[in-house]
């Protein structure tokens, strides 16, 4: 039997720290509370709370500077791609047009890598299709099939930032998918999307893919607001 490992003390007060940013408990430009009380409050030890408290530097959360208080930063002006990704990990305390906002870049992103990926690797696009075709009328079996078909797309496209930025969202991509192809209209969208982009890739046709592409994601942003209640 396969046992997961517990989470590391390091990381349970980084999941902490960031929660309370989200929900308000430290806002934009207010200051932690000293080391010491910190540690405290959170009942762990100094070196622990460092540790998270570097990481959360790092991905752009906090501004540590020696011989001040750690100041909380406004992370939708003074934030990276490491805020991003974590906001994307905790889908409770995203604003209402998180997810619209993100598939809106996803919108200016898939059409590029996918053309990208049938002129530069199009016996990878057509093996991770290949499944896509003859898809059970399942959920999950279209979250899952989607996120490879995309990730397929980002890697074949020979630019490694495209997959960099879609694996910072894999935890919130699956979770979203899961509600959004509960809907029929959103698993034909997709059938239609896997058949064209397929046909594509065996005509070499780079153009038409992006402009295929780039149709199926307009679209699923106005279902996704149409499933959501209209959110964004």
């Amino acid at each position: 039997m396969h046992w997961d490992a517990p989470p590391k003390p390091a990381d349970l007060t980084e999941q902490r720290l960031i929660t309370a940013i989200l929900d308000g408990t430290f806002p934009p430009d207010s200051h932690l509370p000293a080391e010491r009380d910190l540690a405290q409050q959170l009942g762990v030890t100094r070196p622990t709370l460092r540790e998270a408290l570097q990481r959360l530097a790092r991905d752009g959360w906090i501004d540590i500077q020696h011989g001040k208080h750690t100041r909380i930063r406004h992370i939708w002006t003074e934030g990276s791609l490491g805020v991003l990704s974590g906001i994307a990990r905790y889908p409770d305390h995203q604003p209402p047009e998180f997810v619209p906002h993100l598939l809106q870049i996803r919108l200016l992103m898939a059409p590029e890598y996918a053309a990208m990926a049938v002129r530069n690797n199009p016996g990878q696009v057509l093996e991770a299709l290949k499944p896509c075709l003859t898809l059970p009328e399942n959920p999950g079996a279209f979250t899952n099939a989607d996120w490879n078909v995309h990730l397929t797309l980002t890697i074949a496209s020979s630019n490694p930032i495209f997959t960099l930025i879609l694996n910072g969202f894999r935890e919130l991509y699956l979770i979203m998918g899961a509600r959004y192809f509960q809907s029929e209209q959103a698993r034909s969208f997709s059938r239609g999307f896997y058949t064209d982009l397929h046909a594509c890739t065996l005509s070499g046709d780079f153009g038409k893919a992006e402009k295929v592409t780039r149709n199926v994601m307009a679209r699923s942003i106005n279902l996704w607001n149409q499933i959501s209640g209209g959110e964004g």
